[in-house]
């Protein structure tokens, strides 16, 4: 793809100034390896995953009186982010289940590049649920969808020894957060596995509470 890009920009300097000295020094300032404005240089209509974000403007049916009311959510994305999406996997599945506050004060203390991405997506989901959705506290948050998933990948040469070259791949990731509206759950994953001694007690308070059928 480098060398395609490198003897296009050869022919189009020889054709219209008779050297190949502005393209070369255009390629080696360009960086080729960027997010979403090269993308969209290279493919105008590759902008990026949109489904996520019509959720936002799905209309509801009105509910009846006895009903539960329904919490308010907001969707929220950030395409194309330099980070390798099975890195991000890690961050994104850390803050399910917790509030927003919670969720930013625990990304604050997290020494990875995805941390600050996942805390920038969330606060600024916050401020569409306030200012777009009608959410009435920005605290009474709490992330009930985070996942990750592949983006663009932009293959480069890697100079080796011996005249020879390796191929290098540099990964982008999008990342998706839903904020609903309300308490986080007590238990937002499965609990952890009973011990051998919490099986056994719950087996002999069991035993214990067995009886004869049809006595007093």
């Amino acid at each position: 793809m480098v060398t395609l890009l490198v003897n296009t920009l050869k022919r189009l300097a020889l054709s219209e100034r008779g050297s190949t000295g502005a393209a070369l020094r255009l390629v080696t300032a360009a960086s080729l390896h960027t997010g979403n404005p090269l993308a969209k240089n290279w493919n105008g209509n590759n902008t990026g995953p949109q489904r996520w974000l019509q959720y936002n403007k799905v209309i509801h049916p009105p509910q009846l009186p006895d009903e539960e009311p329904r919490p308010a959510y907001v969707c929220h994305q950030k395409t194309n982010l330099k980070y390798s999406p099975k890195k991000m996997w890690y961050v994104a599945s850390f803050v399910r289940g917790m509030s927003v506050d919670e969720a930013v004060k625990q990304l604050s203390f997290i020494d990875k590049q995805g941390a600050a991405f996942v805390k920038e997506a969330i606060l600024e989901a916050v401020e569409m649920a306030v200012k777009r959705h009608n959410v009435e506290f920005r605290t009474n948050l709490w992330v009930a969808e985070s996942f990750c998933g592949k983006g663009r990948v932009f293959k480069g040469l890697r100079r080796h020894g011996r005249g020879r070259t390796g191929e290098v791949e540099y990964k982008h990731c999008h990342y998706f957060v839903r904020l609903e509206e309300g308490s986080p759950p007590a238990h937002y994953y499965q609990p952890a596995p009973k011990t051998g001694e919490q099986q056994l007690a719950e087996w002999e308070e069991s035993m214990r509470k067995r009886k004869v059928t049809g006595s007093l």
